[in-house]
Order: structure tokens, then sequence, then C-alpha cells
């Protein structure tokens, strides 16, 4: 596969929990080696789109493929070997309390991985190192600050060198200036591994600072916008024009988070 094909192709996607849509007919592409910032109001299906992608909700109609592979073909046994190229960043990182960070970062590699100890131990140090936590490999995460917390489950997200990587609200409950660190983050190491980023966010400045492509969804689930971020700021599209020149009406309130919806039965 080539940077010129997308790594993630949607076609007429409709998805929904019990009788009620959230995506309809969706179609669209993200491009390989690239950031692409999802971004939309409250409701509009920015994280159902995740759980479409990353095969936690099956589509009602339509195809999710990543990496030329149908996922909405896929049965249980052989969706989790096609994901493993799938990293995920949760707004909230999801890390475990009661083990040390090194063992979270290590949770991928033993579950997806046959590498002997001393390997594992070794690409977790390089993992870390990466994000600038060599020396929190020990700690727990409550000793962790919330910005150190998300680089342990970047770290984490990057344990099996992923062509994609899915983050969702990433800099969510951050300082402006630790918000700024974590976006040069995502950006260098998007630079350094030559990795495909999907971003959910808000945050205007992030947007600014890390996005090659904006997907804009609306209400109603539909799509409103793909493409480059330079169109999207002179897009003519109401919704999205509002977006970017700051103006009420696509202000997110109440955002519920992607780890949030997995916890959360499908009912209607």
């Amino acid at each position: 596969m080539s940077d010129s094909d997308p790594i993630v192709v949607i076609d007429h996607l409709t998805a929904g929990y019990g009788s009620r849509p959230i995506l309809q007919d969706l179609s669209l592409q993200i491009r390989q080696a690239r950031i692409t910032a999802v971004v939309g109001p409250s409701g509009c299906g920015k994280s159902t789109l995740f759980k479409c992608i990353v095969g936690l909700l099956r589509p009602w109609s339509g195809t999710v493929r990543v990496a030329g592979q149908d996922l909405t073909a896929m049965d249980e046994d052989r969706l989790p070997q096609a994901l493993a190229r799938v990293g995920l960043l949760f707004q909230q990182g999801a890390l475990l309390n009661s083990v040390p960070v090194r063992e979270n970062v290590a949770l991928p590699l033993r579950e997806h991985t046959r590498l002997e100890e001393p390997v594992i131990q070794e690409i977790v140090r390089l993992k870390l190192q990466a994000v600038g936590l060599s020396h929190a490999i020990d700690l727990l995460p409550a000793e962790l600050s919330g910005g150190m917390r998300k680089r342990a489950a970047l770290a984490r997200a990057m344990a099996l060198d992923p062509d994609l990587l899915l983050c969702d609200e990433p800099s969510a409950g951050l300082d402006p200036p630790t918000a700024a660190d974590l976006d040069a983050l995502i950006l260098r190491l998007k630079e350094t591994f030559h990795m495909t980023v999907v971003v959910v966010t808000h945050e205007l400045p992030s947007i600014d600072l890390i996005a090659d492509d904006v997907v804009f969804l609306g209400r109603g689930g539909t799509l409103h916008f793909a493409g480059p971020l330079a169109e999207a700021k002179t897009c003519r599209v109401p919704e999205v024009l509002d977006f970017f020149a700051r103006r009420p009406g696509t202000r997110e309130e109440g955002t519920c988070s992607l780890l949030d919806l997995m916890r959360q039965e499908c009912e209607p």
C-alpha cells in the first residue's frame, strides 16, 4: 500500500444504537501518513465513527475497510488480528491503576505477540523514551499528572508500531501548555514513525497545529466536509464556517468519550 492509497475507506456507513441512527450514509476516506481531525457538534457521531473503525460497533449497512481489509465482514476471531496495527488513545487514558506504567505499556505486546520478556521490556523502555516518560516506568498511574497519564497511554497505543493511531480528545482536561506539548508530541511521532493519525477534537489550537485534513460531521450524523484543513477554513457550509469562526452553534457541550461509549450498552 502506497502513501497515495487511503488507509481507511468508509462506504455508505449507517450505524446506531437500538433503533436510533447516529451515522447516516457516511462515505469518506482517511489518507495515509497524515493527521485527520474529526470535528462537529456534540452528538454528531464522532465517537460512534471511531467505534465502527475499530470494530466495536457493527454498522447497520455499509462497509469499513482498514488497510484494505473489510472489518464489517470479519468474525470476532479474525478482527483482533486485523486491528493489531491500530492504536487507540482514549480520552481518559484508560490505564490500569493497579499496575505500574511499564505493565500498562506491555499489555498489547503480551496480548498480540509471543515475544520473549526481555524483548517486551526493551520495547516498553523505547516507547516510554519516545514520549518522554523514561523516568516514570515504575510509577503507578495514580502517581502521574494528567499530561503524564496521556503520554503513558500514548506509549501503550504505540506499543505495536501501529499504522493507524486513533485519539479521542487527547488534550481534554489538560491545561493549555500541557495540551500544546501533547499536540507537539503527536505531531513529532507522526513524522518520525510515518503514522496515520485520526483525532477527535474540538480544540481549534490543536487542529491548527497538527491537522492536515478535517472531517466535519453535522447533527444527524451526516458528512458536511472532508478534505484539507485550508479548504475547511474556507468552506461555505454554514456549520463548518461557524465552527472555524468560533461562532455559536457548534460548541461542544456534554461530550461523551469513546471510553464512556464502550461502557454503555447498545440500547435505544
